[in-house]
């Protein structure tokens, strides 16, 4: 999809999107979420080929769509899509409209039935302050809550995503600048978020008051750039600056002048994503100053410390959960071998929409090698189990290549509560170990035996100065939320679902 947004008058919200509708009509509290990836770069004078190698960079965060837009002072330009970022740029008229030498890129992945190109990002829209674009990496809990109360104020929505939301409320503000609208819109609205701003002459970036989701800040020669993770500035040849800061909104204008203010009203404590560190983050970026390898090989030592196996080889699932399994392997004195060979076209199951999908996907993904398997007795490391339905294939595929045993390693805790801030896992229902105790999880998977990494092991192994677990967002293993959840508001009713 293309497009370009000129200066217009007229105060009222336009979306450059397909009217599309789903849920909302029927249900104010509906509406999907998403994890994704998003990229900024300012002062470049081919802003939209750095994008497009950055967004490569963070395709692992999402596969459905993905989009830039750029901005030359006085107009915007976009191009979206379904599908990878080589994909939906695959013209090269696609990227010869992408003028201007500001630009934001998002690659994104939809959850319940959301993959329409509707709700591709950036979102841009057209206000009485000129052309506006938004790429959003997380959820915004009460959007579902606001956005109900803007339609029945004669709000019109064109897209089932949260990033509309807060378009609304920037473009609703009566604020004299458009600094000052963000910064209004985002004290109403409450959540886990990585938030790209583009107008015609200025970049904005902002991270929710708990940082839950990552931000990081870096330079390319005399630009600056904005991205989810590091290794997108590995890709391009930039030089990382600093994480973004919780609550801090970056401003960015005037020939590369940098403005950092908190927006935040009252101070949070930081809680970032420690899900980030287990399992989305690409091993090579680097978060709170970590690297993420190194943090998973370290919570597969603590793993082996914790839960040792009696057993002639270790494995790990393909490719989260490499780091992991040396790590036990080194620790253990086990031999790591290579088990399971990946399929390296298929999109990360974790994060496809459907359990249809999911089941085909993996019977597709991995194969095993027999003759590393055939008579051992296998430790099988993976990063977490979710659903169970990974695990339960994956036992299956090495009993049925030979392995005499299977001991199956976690390196994380039980995966007990869905997360609102925007990572796709299950309802709670779904959630295997929700209300099982891990013996029943042992045999709904069918291993020899079964063991997680403790709350504290995992902790412990990111080697950061964090007062034990409450100095990271673990609601998914505690339901602990660092962000209150309306009461009546289930995850799956943000995502359209018939909610608990």
């Amino acid at each position: 999809m293309d497009g370009r947004m000129t200066r217009s008058g007229d105060p009222t919200l336009r979306l450059a999107v397909h009217p599309y509708r789903e849920g909302w009509a029927t249900h104010p509290a509906k509406g999907p979420v998403d994890e994704c990836g998003v990229f900024g770069i300012y002062g470049h004078p081919e802003a939209a080929r750095v994008v497009y190698h950055a967004l490569i960079a963070l395709q692992h965060r999402g596969q459905e769509s993905a989009g830039i837009v750029t901005a030359d002072g006085a107009n915007l330009y976009t191009h979206r899509g379904l599908g990878l970022v080589s994909d939906v740029f695959e013209k090269p008229e696609s990227m010869a409209r992408l003028v201007g030498e500001i630009g934001i890129g998002h690659v994104r992945y939809a959850t319940y039935g959301a993959s329409r190109l509707g709700n591709a990002q950036p979102v841009v829209v057209n206000t009485r302050r000129g052309g506006l674009a938004l790429a959003h990496n997380g959820n915004l809990v009460d959007a579902p809550v606001i956005r109900h109360r803007l339609e029945e104020g004669g709000a019109i929505f064109t897209t089932a995503i949260d990033t509309e939301v807060l378009a609304h409320l920037i473009v609703r503000s009566r604020a004299a600048s458009i600094e000052e609208a963000i910064v209004d819109a985002i004290n109403q609205v409450h959540g886990g978020y990585a938030l790209l701003i583009l107008t015609e002459d200025r970049l904005v970036g902002i991270r929710d008051p708990h940082g839950i989701r990552p931000l990081q800040l870096g330079r390319l020669n005399g630009s600056w750039v904005l991205a989810s993770e590091t290794c997108a500035f590995d890709t391009i040849g930039a030089e990382f600056v600093r994480e973004v800061a919780p609550g801090e909104m970056i401003t960015i204008s005037e020939h590369g002048k940098l403005r950092s203010q908190s927006v935040v009203k009252e101070p949070a404590r930081p809680r970032p994503c420690i899900f980030e560190f287990i399992y989305f983050a690409r091993p090579d970026s680097n978060l709170a100053g970590v690297n993420v390898h190194s943090v998973r090989k370290a919570m597969g030592r603590e793993l082996a410390r914790e839960a040792p196996a009696d057993a002639d080889i270790v494995i790990g699932v393909p490719d989260s959960s490499i780091s992991a399994a040396t790590g036990y392997a080194e620790e253990s004195g086990i031999p790591y071998e290579m088990g399971l060979i990946k399929n390296r076209y298929i999109a990360r199951t974790f994060i496809m929409p459907t359990q249809t999908g999911r089941e085909s996907a993996l019977k597709l993904k991995l194969n095993p090698l027999r003759k590393v398997m055939e008579g051992k007795r296998v430790v099988l490391v993976d990063d977490s189990i979710v659903r169970g339905t990974t695990s339960r294939h994956l036992v299956k595929l090495l009993r049925e290549a030979g392995a005499r045993e299977v001991h199956m390693r976690i390196a994380s805790p039980p995966y007990r509560y869905s997360c609102p801030y925007g990572i796709d896992t299950a309802q709670s229902g779904e959630l295997i170990a929700r209300g099982r105790e891990v013996d029943e999880v042992r045999d709904a998977i069918g291993a020899d035996s079964l063991a997680y990494l403790s709350l504290e092991g995992m902790v412990k192994a990111t080697g950061l100065p964090v007062d034990g677990p409450g100095g990271f967002c673990v609601a998914c293993f505690t339901g602990d939320y660092p962000v209150p959840i309306p009461e009546d508001l289930d995850k799956y009713m943000l995502e359209g679902g018939k909610g608990r």
